[in-house]
């Protein structure tokens, strides 16, 4: 089969085209005959060297297909279905064919595009647990940053969709997009008064909840834009490359809950994680979430599309076919 084969990490140009041999689903396993495969910040990160696998290695942790083949212990009705799934050991998912836990394989909603499907499955399962772990209520004010990226995107229309009030705050060229997203207001964060924005907009007193997924700099100002006496900030990704600084002192003087709302979702049982991706999927083929699918690229343009997502000309998720 044609797949992504990283053999050293570095630029995108070392993702490349290769012919392996098919994966065999183990027990508890399925095989997916890939149609498509999600491209997520955190392949960007890997094959960066920032945060290295072992080598050689395919890339790819979300595929959309059809179950061709199920392992010993696995459930057989999925052989035949259209699924989305998330890889085994989070790896392979840029290939023709690729290996699932039938645990948390996925049939598609009748009416649901396979691509919709794939963009809010894991994504959307996230922008749920996420704000469920950071105590969102409907008479928050929630801030996102990167809020027309995948993620954020979602995050914004989670959080729409259970009634607070949302500000977004993105580059300048994505605020309307922002905007499209339900986002109550659009905010760039390219601009050196931006948490002075927040803060007029919340009457002086700065945003209840807030997620961060660009650390850094960024995150060092949404921090200063969360409320005092009480506001949650919660940190989620680094995709600047920099985790911020926090002074302990200013968050206790402050008033403030810093905390990682990520990895407090990662240790959440698998029934809730798989209950946050059934109602993901749920929501969308309701149209309660629409997830924005930025480009649809084949394989041999793998690298194109970590170019789009590291230099942040994306808006919402980006998609590989084979």
């Amino acid at each position: 089969m044609r797949a992504v084969r990283v053999t050293r990490f570095g630029e995108p140009d070392v993702l490349a085209v290769d012919t392996v041999a098919d994966p065999e689903p183990a027990a508890g396993q399925v095989l997916v005959d890939v149609r498509m495969s999600g491209v997520a910040y955190g392949d960007v990160i890997v094959r960066s060297g920032r945060h290295p696998m072992p080598l050689p290695w395919i890339p790819g942790i979300e595929v959309g297909g059809q179950v061709v083949a199920v392992g010993p212990d696995a459930d057989d009705a999925l052989l035949g279905r259209t699924v989305v799934a998330t890889t085994v050991g989070q790896a392979g998912g840029y290939a023709e064919r690729a290996v699932a836990p039938a645990a948390y394989t996925f049939p598609v909603p009748d009416g649901l595009a396979l691509d919709v499907a794939l963009t809010v499955f894991q994504a959307g399962a996230m922008a749920r647990g996420l704000l469920r772990v950071m105590r969102l209520s409907g008479e928050d004010t929630v801030l996102v940053t990167a809020a027309a990226g995948r993620i954020g995107s979602l995050l914004v229309q989670t959080a729409k969709a259970a009634g607070a009030r949302v500000l977004g705050a993105a580059g300048r060229e994505k605020l309307s997009a922002v905007a499209e997203f339900g986002a109550d207001h659009a905010i760039d964060y390219t601009a050196a008064d931006w948490p002075d924005q927040v803060r007029e907009l919340t009457g002086g007193r700065g945003a209840d909840l807030v997620l961060d997924a660009v650390g850094g700099e960024t995150a060092a100002r949404a921090l200063a834009a969360t409320a005092d006496g009480g506001g949650r900030f919660g940190l989620y990704g680094f995709a600047s490359g920099e985790w911020p600084v926090l002074d302990a002192q200013t968050v206790g003087r402050r008033g403030l809950t810093v905390s990682g709302p990520l990895g407090i979702l990662f240790r959440t049982t698998d029934a809730e994680q798989r209950d946050d991706a059934e109602q993901a999927l749920a929501a969308a083929a309701q149209g309660v979430v629409t997830p924005r699918i930025h480009a649809r690229l084949p394989l041999e343009r793998a690298a194109d599309a970590h170019r789009e997502l590291q230099e942040r000309r994306s808006v919402g998720a980006i998609v590989l076919t084979t």
